[in-house]
């Protein structure tokens, strides 16, 4: 990103319209390349694969779902290679980094059969070493994505998992984000916050509580300067890509957000993770899947109107998709499910050759399950042996709700606010008021993301957390990334297929101006 007039703006008032303006400047003059790497999963897009991806003059892009419970495993697992040392070390707050890791790190790492120590779950009023925890996190994820190059680096949340999102997006921002990408819901109120934590002011979320009454509200709220214990920061207003599946949606986000969306990303429903429910009452086929129509493919004239560049994902992971992409007006394309099964990758190792071994043997299945993800979404499912695609690996899954991210805030009779989720035992769930046709199939996607990453918890009984692995229908296709006599293959193996175009060749891409 460029910075005119850095010295400045630095010495501007914090939201002064000087600086706001140059805010603007700024994000005018961004080049943002063709290709997006998607945002996957719980650390399936982990800094080595963002940067990887970045290093070849593409928008690499880490995922900030759960990334607090991945860094405190990681430290738990003692700091492999010594990389959160080196993000903790630039952390601005030195007393914050040396607490968290007091408690969490593990010199050599901890006993194979011992588990992960816990960690606080979010809440709307969350304590400040939680705080601190997620601040720290999502400042070194993307601090590692970009340290010593110049590329850009993004990072993916999700609208639906509102509470820790302020200060998941301050402590990217404070490790100099590029560009921020957010979808699973409608998030108007995300461009508004990145302008005001750039400006030094405090930002607030308006959090989804079932059964508030007529004109409640509830917020949560995060105050850059009372974190910073009021030192002067300059932040970058990173870009902001809002993820849509509707040109509907698209206008409504250009519409009616609460500050500017600088461009969309539109996945189809063959994208891995989470994806919109068809339009209209649900029908399921005769495989159980939602039925998709021609109402749920978005409208790309109408979005091509709205004159902001956007990018397509879903199932974007072949050669020629690209060209394609532009033909139709977008200036790239997003591809997630190809990198989720590279080296660089987050996922476990394991996992990633069974799934090229089906991909070879034409044996891969990904069911669109419409009861899996405890936020209603339909959410696609990789049918992978020991994992709980499995009915017999789910069914002996003891169910525990210990993470959080996806748990519902709902409001108590006497106006406070409580906690549920339909992925945890049964009797608390219907104790906190909620339906038990509402648990029917629903999995722990919380602990089965992790797990996929080789984070899963040890459980009481000495068994580890089964893996719930996701990826878009283009994981039957993986296998063509492979090099003849290999049995794994690197993000620039993707890349060079993607841009048909040798590795030297790719330093400086074509590029979409953000306006």
């Amino acid at each position: 990103m460029t910075d005119p007039e850095a010295a400045g703006a630095r010495q501007a008032a914090d939201g002064s319209p000087w600086r706001r303006a140059a805010a603007i400047f700024e994000r005018m003059q961004m080049q943002l390349p063709p290709i997006i790497q998607g945002g996957m999963g719980v650390a399936v897009s982990s800094w080595p694969l963002a940067r990887a991806v970045s290093l070849r003059g593409q928008l690499g892009v880490v995922s900030g779902t759960g990334i607090d419970t991945v860094v405190t495993r990681r430290l738990q697992l003692g700091d492999p290679g010594g990389h959160l040392r080196r993000a903790f070390d630039a952390f601005p707050l030195r007393d914050v980094a040396e607490r968290i890791w007091d408690r969490y790190y593990v010199a050599g790492g901890k006993a194979t059969d011992a588990p992960f120590k816990s960690k606080p779950v979010p809440t709307l009023k969350m304590s400040s070493a939680l705080l601190d925890l997620i601040v720290i996190s999502n400042f070194a994820e993307v601090f590692l994505a970009k340290a010593q190059h110049a590329g850009l680096v993004g990072i993916n949340l999700l609208e639906k998992i509102q509470l820790p999102n302020l200060a998941a997006l301050f402590g990217a921002m404070l490790a100099k984000v590029d560009v921020v990408l957010m979808g699973a819901g409608i998030p108007r109120s995300i461009p508004a916050v990145l302008d005001r934590f750039a400006a030094g002011e405090p930002a607030e979320l308006r959090i989804d509580v079932a059964g508030a009454l007529p004109g409640e509200e509830f917020h949560t709220r995060f105050d850059p300067r009372r974190y910073l214990r009021g030192a002067a920061t300059t932040l970058g207003r990173p870009a902001f890509l809002a993820i849509v599946s509707s040109s509907t949606l698209a206008l409504t986000l250009a519409r009616k957000s609460s500050g500017h969306v600088d461009g969309f990303v539109v996945e189809g429903s063959s994208a891995g993770g989470h994806n919109a429910p068809p339009r209209g009452p649900m029908q399921l086929d005769a495989g159980g899947e939602p039925v998709y129509g021609l109402r749920d493919s978005p409208d790309l004239e109408q979005i091509r109107a709205i004159g902001r560049p956007f990018w397509l994902g879903g199932s974007y992971g072949d050669a020629g998709r690209l060209a394609q992409a532009r033909a139709l007006g977008a200036s790239g394309i997003q591809v997630g499910t190809a990198f989720a099964f590279c080296e660089e990758s987050g996922m476990s190792a394991a996992l990633k050759q069974s799934v090229l071994s089906a991909s070879r043997a034409g044996r891969v299945k990904v069911f669109t399950d419409p009861h899996a993800s405890p936020t209603g979404f339909p959410f696609k499912v990789l049918q992978v042996a020991g994992t709980v695609s499995e009915p017999d690996v789910f069914a002996a899954r003891e169910r525990i709700c210990d993470l959080g991210y996806l748990r519902q805030c709902y409001r108590e009779a006497d106006g406070t606010i409580g906690y549920r989720c339909p992925g945890e035992p049964l009797e608390d769930f219907l104790r906190k008021g909620g339906s038990e046709s509402d648990t029917v199939g629903r999995k722990c996607v919380c602990n089965g993301l992790v797990a996929t990453v080789d984070y899963g918890q040890v459980r009481r009984n000495g068994e580890l957390e089964p893996p719930l692995v996701t990826a878009g229908d283009d994981a039957a296709q993986v296998h063509q990334f492979l090099k003849p006599g290999r049995d794994s293959y690197t993000a620039d193996d993707v890349l060079d297929s993607l841009l048909g175009v040798p590795p030297e060749a790719t330093a400086q891409p074509a590029s979409a101006t953000i306006r």
